[in-house]
């Protein structure tokens, strides 16, 4: 694979987690009572076939 296909396809991927995932927890947060508390948040990410494993963690806050 190219450094040219290697990185569209990461890009593709990255941008569907990133818009999917923004829908789901605006849905969830609509679903709950969010106003005024804050949720720990946190998004592991695997690639099967690979020993990798990705934690990304931090705080989203409801609406005021």
């Amino acid at each position: 694979m190219s450094d040219e296909n290697f990185n569209m396809s990461m890009r593709k991927f990255l941008k569907q987690v990133g818009v999917t995932s923004q829908q789901a927890i605006e849905e969830a947060m609509r679903n709950a009572e969010t106003t005024g508390k804050t949720f720990d948040a946190k998004v592991v990410l695997t690639i099967d076939g690979m020993d990798f494993e990705h934690v990304v963690t931090g705080k989203i806050e409801g609406p005021q």
